[in-house]
C-alpha cells in the first residue's frame, strides 16, 4: 500500500527535520519554500538533549558534531557587577543525565547539514522560489496553492513557514503574531578577536532588571555568539530583523558590565531582532493540514526551545503518519503535542520575569533573588522535564 504523500510548506529547521524523519519512516516528501536558495540566517542555536536525541535517532550526530561546541556548563551573572553563579554542568553531564548531548551551533551550519543530508537522501524534496499562499483540501486530498498560480497535490499539508505562516493564516486565522516588547540585538563575534578572560567554554547569560544578555561559543569554540534582549516600545518597522550599529547597540546596554560592552564593541554588524509571540493555538489540525514549529507555536527564546519543539515536533508527526491514516495520524500528533508547546511557551514568558527583575537593580536584593530562583532544585524543576522527552518514544 502506498504511502500518503506529504507536502510541507517550508524548508527551514522543522520542515527538514520532518522531511528526514517522514524520509526514514519509507516516505516521500515535497517541501515547497518561498526562498530562492537553501539557507539561514541568524547566530545562534542552542540544541538540548531532547533535540539532539532525535538528531541522533536520524543518523545526523556526526555531522553535528562537526560543527558543534559542547558547553561544559552554563553560568549566571549579574548584569552590572559580573558576580557569577554556577547554575548547570552540561558537556559529559548532559550525556550521563539525559542520554544525548547538548549542542550550541550557528544555524547556518545547522541548516546545512539538514540540507546536506536531505540531498543525499531524496535529491529532488524541494522546489525554491515557491511562495505558499493558501490551499484547498476535499475528501480525497489537498490542493497546496503557490504564488503565481502553481500548484501541487498530496494527501498532507504541514505548514512548517514559520512565525508569518501562510498555511496556519488560512487554517485558522486568527490574530498575527505580534510584538512581545522585546527586542533582541543579534551577533558572532571571532573568539580571536576577544580579550582572553572572555574566551569561555561555557555559556553565560547576564541578567538585570529591564534586560539580559546571552554568550556561548559557536563552530566548535571559534566564534563568540551574543544575544542582548531588552525591553522596547518602539519596534516601529515591518520586518521582524534589520542591521543596527554598534553604536546603538552600546547605548541599548551602557550601564552594563564592562565585558558586555567588550563583546558589542568587536561586532562587524548587530542585527535588532523584534521578539513576535501569540498565545499558543488550542487547535492546529483540520481535516488533512496541519502546522509544525513557529507556525503553531512561536516562543520567546527564554528557555532556548524554539528549535528543538520544530524538532521533536517532526519526529512525532511522522510517526503518528507512519502509524494511522491520515486525519486521526494528524488529530494524534496534536494530541501528543500541544500540552507541551503551550507549557513551553507560557514559561518563557514566565522565564522572561526571572531574566528581567526589578530585584537584580541592588547587589544586596540581586544575591536573595539569585540564590532563590536559580538553586539547583529550582533549575531541575525547570528544565529537566524538558531535557528528558524522547520525541521518537512518547505515546502518539
Amino acid at each position: 500500500m502506498a504511502r500518503p504523500r506529504i507536502l510541507i510548506a517550508g524548508a527551514g529547521i522543522g520542515g527538514i527535520v520532518c522531511a528526514l524523519a517522514l524520509l526514514q519512516k519509507g516516505f516521500a516528501p515535497a517541501l515547497y519554500e518561498q526562498a530562492a536558495d537553501l539557507r539561514e540566517l541568524g547566530a545562534g542555536v542552542q540544541v538540548s538533549p531532547n533535540g539532539s536525541r532525535v538528531l541522533c535517532e536520524l543518523g545526523l550526530r556526526q555531522a553535528m558534531e562537526a560543527i558543534a561546541s559542547v558547553p561544559n556548563g552554563k553560568e549566571m551573572r549579574l548584569f552590572n557587577t559580573g558576580e557569577a553563579w554556577r547554575v548547570q554542568d552540561l558537556g559529559a553531564n548532559a550525556v550521563a543525565r539525559f542520554g544525548s548531548p547538548y549542542w550550541q551551533v550557528h544555524r547556518g551550519d545547522f541548516h546545512r547539514v539538514l540540507v546536506q543530508a536531505l540531498a543525499e537522501r531524496a535529491p529532488d524534496a524541494v522546489r525554491v522560489g515557491a511562495r505558499c499562499v493558501g490551499f484547498e483540501q476535499d475528501a480525497a486530498g489537498v490542493t497546496l496553492h503557490l504564488e503565481g498560480g502553481a500548484t501541487a497535490r498530496g494527501d498532507v499539508l504541514i505548514g512548517a513557514d514559520g512565525v508569518h505562516s501562510q498555511i496556519r493564516e488560512a487554517l485558522v486565522g486568527g490574530a498575527r503574531a505580534s510584538f512581545t516588547g522585546f527586542m533582541a540585538w543579534r551577533g558572532v563575534v571571532p573568539m580571536e578577536r576577544l580579550p582572553a578572560h572572555i574566551r569561555l567554554r561555557h555559556g553565560v547569560t547576564w541578567i538585570g532588571p529591564h534586560g539580559h544578555v546571552v554568550t556561548y561559543p559557536l563552530r566548535r569554540g571559534e566564534l563568540l555568539n551574543f544575544v542582548a534582549a531588552i525591553e522596547r516600545d518602539d519596534w516601529l518597522v515591518e520586518s521582524w530583523s534589520e542591521a543596527g550599529t554598534v553604536e546603538e547597540c552600546r547605548r541599548d546596554l551602557a550601564p552594563w558590565h564592562a565585558d558586555v560592552r567588550a563583546i558589542v564593541d568587536r561586532i562587524d554588524t548587530p542585527f535588532k531582532w523584534a521578539m513576535l509571540g501569540r498565545e499558543p493555538l488550542r487547535r492546529w489540525s483540520v481535516g488533512r493540514v496541519s502546522l509544525l514549529g513557529d507556525a503553531c507555536h512561536p516562543t520567546l527564546p527564554f528557555l532556548a526551545q524554539g528549535a528543538n519543539m520544530a524538532i521533536e515536533d517532526g519526529m512525532v508527526l511522522a510517526r503518528c503518519l507512519e502509524g494511522f491514516p491520515v486525519e486521526e495520524a494528524l488529530r494524534r500528533y496534536e494530541a501528543a503535542r500541544l500540552d507541551r508547546t503551550s507549557r513551553i511557551v507560557r514559561g518563557s514568558l514566565e522565564n522572561a520575569s526571572r531574566y528581567h527583575n526589578p530585584q537584580l537593580a541592588d547587589a544586596a536584593t540581586a544575591r536573595e533573588f539569585m540564590d532563590r530562583e536559580f538553586a539547583p532544585q529550582a533549575m531541575g524543576a525547570r528544565y529537566d522535564w524538558l531535557y528528558e522527552y524522547d520525541a521518537s518514544a512518547v505515546p502518539i
